[in-house]
């Protein structure tokens, strides 16, 4: 690559995508490509707006500061051509003579002003201005506006001024005086210069740049303090008015010009937006004057290559007085000879067309595509909002086609992208976190059935021999004898320790699963028939699926819904809302959910982390066993199903009740029994 493509780059770590540098480019040659900005150099213009807008200094420009040093070290005479704009960025050294006599320290043997050769380009235009002139023209002095129209509008590029920057014209007029063998450095707020001097047409006439901050680094380089050093005026030839060419306008009060409003024959612009809206409308045919003086800085006052870019009113204003005061002070008789002297030099040059201009064949229905990824379904939908660095929506979807700008790029959209993920973080959070839970009710329940089936293998064979004799002896004893009731009461409580027994056997899963065709609606009505539907409590049943089929154990299925459902009876005793409902499975067909769902009083957090455990409930001493759930999730395990249970027990979150929630397969796996 050559230094005209490396002269701005991205430092990539400090790159924070904030799309600021985008929105600033007038040439749009910032891609953003997986998140990062990189510069196209095809495109870059060089005027270093990225580098003035980016705070994290991510856009930066190549220096020269080595190769000045060398120049220096290594020639017999080497000038420094100074901006007039040194005021404005030195505004700490009130003196200008000491901080000509800092550059002198460097150890250039002359310095001279560029402020000279802007007052001669200033005559030229003066001249055309004044001329019989067919065409509109468009001032050139400044070389990012002549790189944007080369690039960006090539079919007004006849309407470039063909006459060279004040920096070339001070150039050649020290060539003609010290010889061709004068090494120059011009040193400015400009980086475009450096892309300018690098021309093959200025070939040998300025042999680097730098700019005010590399200026200011050298400075500090070689320890070069403003009290140290002995005051010195500019070399000649001096400039008059040209000292004010920074200033917006500058050029034409250096030849007593100014812009009319009303004949509207010059069109003073400056800054991003005004220049590429002046350029349009130019373009268009819109616009109609003599001359278009143009800036792609706001002056060259807060040009890229200044470190104070701050103060803008301050430093117009030092300007002026610094003007002022060398005017007033000027030899105008021999000023007015070195204008003379050189009036007739060749300050001619020409410009090429370099259309760097994106294709524009994207049909409105590809951009509409484009659009709608980004949520953009009609007009309504266009924000506008310039986030993207485009000015509109419109012109981010076709950036998008061109493969210079991405989608995250729109902040509407990434931002209701970001919700959506965090919604989606949130639901699998939250399945996560029942999958834990899950697991580990599983392996406490496992544990448990381990000890709950071997303490039922244990106990059962003696408590079936108290049952037997148990039995025989009440058989045999007369019901008036006294002992008659403590028989009976030992013959009760043997047969509970049977039932309590036998749901140990069935929590550990040795039951055996009778696989069959089962009709949900006759699982149902089994399952209710042993109950009794207090009047206070409204029942629905709602069947929502087109196959009523299930393959399971008809009766094991029917205890687990006629306990569900009893439950959720017992949870309401003054009456409420009990629905039992039946969906298919959206995200699984061959899957059915049976929701039993009351109004009652709620479970508790904590009891909600142990209704699954063995002899645990909530119920009063001798109304319950506390194996009716588990051995409900037992049955619901063994049918390779789920159950969780969704419960509100505070009535400041809202209304209480409880759901359970069964999933069951419709065609199991495992091997029917005999």
């Amino acid at each position: 690559m050559d230094s005209k493509n490396q002269l701005v780059y991205t430092v990539k770590d400090r790159c924070k995508v904030c799309y600021t540098c985008v929105r600033e480019c007038p040439a749009k040659a910032i891609r953003i490509v997986n998140g990062q900005a990189e510069i196209i150099a095809s495109r870059c213009i060089a005027c270093g707006n990225c580098v003035k807008v980016c705070n994290r200094q991510a856009k930066m420009f190549s220096f020269s500061i080595d190769k000045v040093r060398k120049l220096i070290e290594n020639s017999d005479k080497v000038a420094a051509i100074v901006a007039p704009s040194l005021v404005a960025e030195f505004i700490d050294i009130p003196d200008y003579q000491r901080l000509v006599g800092m550059i002198r320290s460097l150890g250039f043997h002359f310095v001279n002003e560029v402020a000279f050769g802007a007052e001669l380009v200033a005559n030229r235009y003066k001249k055309l201005l004044q001329s019989e002139q067919k065409q509109p023209y468009i001032s050139t002095s400044c070389p990012a506006i002549v790189t944007y129209v080369e690039k960006h509008h090539p079919q007004v590029v006849k309407s470039l001024v063909q006459v060279v920057s004040p920096m070339i014209a001070t150039a050649k007029v020290l060539k003609s005086i010290h010889g061709s063998d004068l090494k120059i450095v011009f040193i400015g707020p400009c980086i475009a210069k450096k892309s300018e001097a690098a021309e093959n047409q200025f070939k040998g006439l300025v042999d680097e740049v730098i700019s005010f901050i590399e200026l200011r680094r050298m400075f500090d380089e070689k320890k070069i303090l403003m009290h140290e050093v002995q005051p010195s005026e500019f070399d000649p030839p001096l400039a008059g008015k040209g000292s004010v060419f920074p200033i917006s306008g500058g050029m034409l009060q250096t030849v007593d010009l100014e812009e009319d409003f009303i004949s509207g024959e010059i069109v003073v612009a400056e800054g991003r937006h005004d220049i590429t809206e002046v350029l349009k409308e130019f373009e268009e045919g819109y616009l109609g004057a003599k001359l278009f003086d143009l800036l792609c800085c706001n002056g060259c006052l807060n040009g890229p290559g200044m470190s104070n870019r701050s103060q803008f009113f301050y430093k117009r204003k030092n300007i002026s007085n610094f003007a002022k005061r060398q005017f007033d002070r000027l030899d105008q008789k021999k000023w007015f000879q070195e204008i003379k002297k050189f009036e007739n030099l060749d300050l001619t040059r020409y410009f090429i067309a370099d259309d760097q201009r994106f294709s524009s064949d994207f049909s409105e229905e590809d951009i509409q595509k484009v659009k709608e990824k980004l949520g953009i379904f009609n007009l309504d939908d266009e924000l506008n909002c310039t986030a993207c660095g485009y000015e509109s929506c419109h012109e981010h979807a076709i950036a998008i086609l061109k493969g210079i700008a991405e989608t995250e790029m729109c902040l509407p959209y990434t931002i209701d992208k970001l919700h959506k993920y965090i919604k989606d973080l949130d639901i699998s959070n939250k399945k996560l976190a029942s999958t834990q839970a899950a697991l580990k009710q599983s392996e406490k329940l496992a544990s448990m059935g381990q000890l709950a089936a071997g303490i039922a293998h244990e106990v059962n064979n003696p408590l079936g021999v108290v049952i037997m004799y148990a039995h025989l002896l009440l058989d045999e004893i007369e019901p008036d004898s006294p002992h008659y009731k403590d028989l009976k009461l030992i013959v009760d409580q043997a047969d509970r320790c049977k039932k309590i027994v036998g749901g140990l056997l069935n929590f550990a899963r040795k039951s055996k699963v009778d696989l069959n065709e089962v009709n949900i609606r006759t699982l149902i009505k089994n399952s209710m028939k042993a109950l009794v539907i207090p009047q206070n409590i409204d029942l629905a049943i709602e069947i929502n699926t087109l196959d009523p089929n299930l393959e399971c154990d008809h009766d094991q299925m029917v205890q687990v819904f006629s306990n569900l459902i009893k439950n959720a009876i017992d949870a309401m005793p003054g009456g409420g809302k009990l629905a039992l409902k039946v969906n298919d499975n959206t995200h699984n067909p061959n899957e059915l959910i049976f929701t039993i769902k009351d109004s009652g009083t709620g479970i508790s957090s904590d009891n909600m982390e142990r209704m699954f455990e063995p002899f645990f409930t909530t119920k009063e001493d001798g109304k319950g066993t506390g194996l009716g759930l588990p051995i409900i999730y037992g049955i619901v395990k063994m049918h390779k199903g789920n159950i969780k249970v969704e419960s509100n027990s505070d009535r400041a979150k809202g209304p209480t009740g409880t759901s359970f929630l069964v999933s069951l397969p419709r065609v199991s796996d495992f091997v029917k029994t005999a």
